[in-house]
């Protein structure tokens, strides 16, 4: 059974099963996103035709501007916005979070808590954008069932993906640790081609590979570095644990599209940000079960103490992570609701390959050759997906060339 079909067995009859043209709309593609603002990339017909509705053309994509409500540059600086939110986030956290266990930190648990603790922040936000009002899909509503099914599905997801993140980030340094998650854009192409339905071309595939070098050159670099005290078998756990890590939140992120297209069918940013609120809930539970269970709680106060900064330093540090990891979801599911999860992917691997370089400025963190040789081979992957967007974006503009040329001709016929 294909994995649509098979999420659409487990949700479809909760809620109406009608894809159309509309609930399309969050599906545009990243192609014709980098170069154009009529573009996006990787064509959805297979989608459409997976889910018995039309394919989505490359003339859809005005719908998707009017849809939104957005002017073209409105809708640049949507995209502008959310990109800085998930670069910026992302980078603080990974380097707030390595300074947690740099300074005597030791609570998995905790680090896993403050990456969805900071949730009620978007409620901010949330209260002050209202949803834009379209009666065609007032039908297609999704019931509170299956938005809670869905919500508790996906936050159980995200609470096991941050603390794989949390074990990788307490073994390796930051910049090991941000090179290994370059690998969640190749387990995203994979993702998104069977769940999405996205093109799987031969730069795809080039970038899998690469992508799949770069991280394997890590693991077998006897000098990579990690944190001190460290043994090489902790070592390997860190190293699978975020490769894990970077599997799940690839998968996370074509669901959360998956969910956009197929049931809950809004064209609001604020729908986005409700995912965000009550997935980040779900997990918050869980982690807070979590911390209490394993009896971590107990030794908190003492950590706080025996911080290396100070107990003002440690509580800062909490916060700072659990806001940065806010102010990025916010940016991934903005790009996820605006272009599509394989973008979204795209610019949190291009923000990975900063916190190298600010981990070596911050931490010191050794860049040895083999280091630098994986980096260089994550740039080229990324740089793959970048040259299929230029060519499928050429395509998509000739397309839609002919397309407006064929209808002024026929207007002008009639």
């Amino acid at each position: 059974m294909h994995f649509t079909e098979s999420f659409d067995f487990f949700f479809g009859s909760l809620g109406p099963k009608e894809f159309t043209d509309h609930s399309m709309a969050f599906s545009s593609p990243l192609h014709e996103t980098l170069s154009a603002a009529k573009a996006r990339c990787f064509s959805y017909s297979q989608v459409a035709a997976d889910c018995e509705g039309p394919a989505m053309t490359g003339g859809d994509i005005g719908n998707k501007f009017h849809l939104m409500k957005l002017e073209r540059w409105q809708w640049w600086i949507l995209v502008a916005v959310n990109i800085f939110f998930l670069v910026a986030g992302q980078a603080a956290a990974v380097i707030l979070g390595r300074f947690y266990y740099d300074q005597g930190g030791n609570s998995k648990w905790l680090a896993t808590l403050v990456q969805t603790a900071g949730f009620p922040i978007l409620f901010i936000p949330f209260l002050f954008l209202e949803s834009t009002k379209d009666s065609s899909d007032s039908s297609a509503a999704p019931s509170i069932r299956t938005l809670s099914l869905i919500y508790f599905f996906l936050g159980v997801l995200i609470a096991g993906d941050n603390m794989l993140y949390s074990v990788g980030l307490l073994y390796l340094s930051a910049s090991t640790y941000s090179l290994i998650c370059a690998t969640q854009l190749a387990f995203n192409a994979v993702f998104a081609y069977f769940i999405n339905s996205q093109k799987f071309t031969i730069l795809i595939f080039n970038s899998v590979v690469v992508l799949t070098l770069s991280a394997a050159l890590i693991a077998v670099d006897d000098d990579s570095d990690g944190p001190s005290g460290v043994s090489r078998w902790k070592y390997f756990i860190g190293f699978i644990s975020t490769v894990a890590a970077s599997a799940f939140y690839s998968l996370i992120l074509s669901l959360m599209q998956l969910s956009f297209e197929k049931f809950i069918k809004k064209e609001t940013f604020s729908t986005a940000l409700e995912m965000q609120i009550y997935t980040s809930l779900v997990a918050t539970c869980i982690s807070t079960i979590g911390l209490l269970a394993s009896g971590e709680w107990k030794t908190l106060h003492g950590e706080m103490e025996a911080f290396g900064k100070g107990s003002f330093s440690y509580v800062m540090t909490v916060v700072g992570i659990s806001f940065s990891w806010q102010v990025c979801s916010v940016g991934v599911v903005g790009l996820i609701f605006i272009v599509s999860s394989l973008f979204s992917n795209v610019i949190s691997t291009v923000s990975l390959a900063i916190t190298p370089i600010a981990s070596v400025i911050v931490f010191h963190d050794k860049m040895g050759g083999v280091k630098v040789i994986a980096m260089l081979l994550a740039m080229w992957g990324f740089t793959s997906y970048i040259y299929q967007n230029y060519m499928d974006e050429s395509k998509s503009r000739k397309s839609q060339a002919r397309i407006d040329v064929d209808g002024a001709t026929g207007d002008a016929v009639c």
